[in-house]
């Protein structure tokens, strides 16, 4: 115990001097009875090389007003859109020293035509473009050099909130700026930043140019990588968001084999588990993911899963709710083998799954009708059994939603007439020329959506 005071009484001196100019002729101690100060330093000296800052160049093409009177004096068509030259800063981590492989955000390089990478030595490199996930805000970029140093991938599965967290990025700038705080909350999902959202959820100082960068553990080890920050101003109030780095991994290994991300699907609608839909369906479980309907020939089909499962787990890994599962899902990629625990009728269960494709029997809503712009349909049952068309997916503000739909919604009627299949929607829609009113189950309430 004496030792332990001894020391606190130590960093707190250290401190004092820090801020005191008075005590200005003081030397700090580096040990108190043989015990080193607690310091970061030798960890980041092994990894801050592993994390690279980035400078883009190109032109994008930007709307601009036109003016009525370029109506008669030129072609607005040709007018309406230019391209202006930008220059962007991120940061990147160097995840393979052998191949070149550079992690970053997709939004630090979309529309670059010019990607120059800087290491911690001071050298340079112009990045080749790998490929890409933007609905993931994933990119991954490859440079021909050698000696390059990486930092090793940790399982982020194995967060918990409280776990101590560095940031380490390129700041405004600041080439290798690296902050420090906690976990503050994992599974973030719902902040409309990303189509696909499983954020870990830091207080580390994050700012605009930490994008792409790293999030480590105090074991110097990658748990995430550095996306978006919260906050009016731009600027960091303590809220920072990371992709988790197994997240990170999963996509950047389909990337690497495929030259693309091909989507995990389960082929289910639902919805995240709240206390009235727990207290309605009589359910013992605080959070997860209910199950409103199941697609015809998919995975969930295959497994077994039915419409009132409620899916607590992931690979032995608790969620929050339906989006967060639908994030996990996708990122895992087409043909992975995945573990669901769930509960049924009140008892837990296991269900073993192989994943689908996302291109089967999916359709985009908005080649049937444009009032149905960002919904995404499947063939499903509904819980009571009544076969129809299940919103699987939907778009934030987009014309699907402003007409009311939800996703988890299962059509059943047009016009009154019955539909089961998307041969019977399509036929349907496109033999009406004024309103449109869709008939529409969603949970165990039917409710009518009209569309014009």
């Amino acid at each position: 115990m004496k030792t332990k005071l001894t020391l606190l009484s130590a960093i707190i001196l250290s401190s004092s001097l820090l801020v005191n100019p008075s005590i200005s002729q003081a030397k700090l101690p580096i040990a108190v009875n043989g015990q080193q100060l607690p310091t970061l330093a030798p960890m980041l000296e092994k990894i801050t090389p592993g994390v690279v800052s980035i400078r883009v160049s190109g032109a994008k093409e930007v709307r601009r007003k036109i003016d009525p009177r370029e109506f008669f004096f030129g072609n607005p068509r040709q007018q309406r859109s230019q391209k202006q030259p930008f220059n962007g800063l991120g940061s990147g981590v160097i995840i393979d020293a052998d191949e070149g492989f550079v992690v970053t955000n997709n939004h630090v390089i979309q529309d670059a035509e010019k990607i120059i990478i800087s290491l911690q030595d001071g050298r340079e490199y112009e990045a080749e473009l790998v490929g890409t996930d933007k609905e993931s805000d994933v990119a991954l970029l490859r440079i021909d050099a050698k000696e390059l140093i990486a930092v090793k991938i940790a399982n982020s599965d194995k967060l918990r909130v409280g776990d101590f967290t560095v940031a380490i990025g390129n700041p405004f700038g600041l080439s290798h700026t690296v902050t420090s705080g906690i976990v503050s909350a994992m599974g973030r999902s719902g902040l409309n930043i990303e189509g696909y959202e499983d954020f870990i959820q830091t207080d580390a100082a994050i700012n605009q140019g930490n994008s792409g960068g790293a999030l480590v553990n105090l074991r110097g080890e990658l748990i995430g990588i550095n996306t978006a920050i919260l906050g009016a101003s731009g600027g960091n109030v303590g809220i920072g968001f990371a992709i988790p780095s197994n997240m990170m991994k999963n996509l950047v290994d389909q990337i690497i084999e495929h030259g693309e991300v091909k989507r995990g699907t389960l082929g289910i609608s639902g919805r995240t588990l709240n206390a009235g839909i727990a207290k309605a369906q009589q359910l013992d479980v605080k959070q997860g993911a209910i199950v409103m309907s199941v697609s015809e020939d998919s995975a969930a089909s295959d497994a077994g899963i039915e419409t009132g499962d409620v899916i607590v787990a992931v690979n032995s890994n608790s969620i929050q709710g339906f989006q967060e599962l639908r994030s996990k899902i996708s990122t895992l990629g087409e043909g992975k083998k995945v573990k669901l625990q769930l509960i049924r009728n009140g008892k837990k269960k296991t269900v073993n799954v192989t994943l689908r494709g996302a291109q089967l029997a999916k359709v985009e809503a908005d080649k049937l009708h444009p009032m149905l712009r960002g919904a995404a349909l499947e063939v499903g049952t509904t819980r009571d059994d009544m076969k129809g068309i299940i919103i699987s997916e939907l778009e934030e503000r987009s014309p699907a939603q402003r007409v009311g739909f939800e996703e988890g919604d299962v059509i059943v009627q047009v016009n009154r007439k019955r539909v089961s299949s998307l041969r019977d929607l399509t036929n349907s829609l496109k033999d009406i020329n004024g309103n449109i009113v869709l008939g529409v189950k969603r949970g165990r309430d039917s409710i009518f959506l009209l569309i014009q």
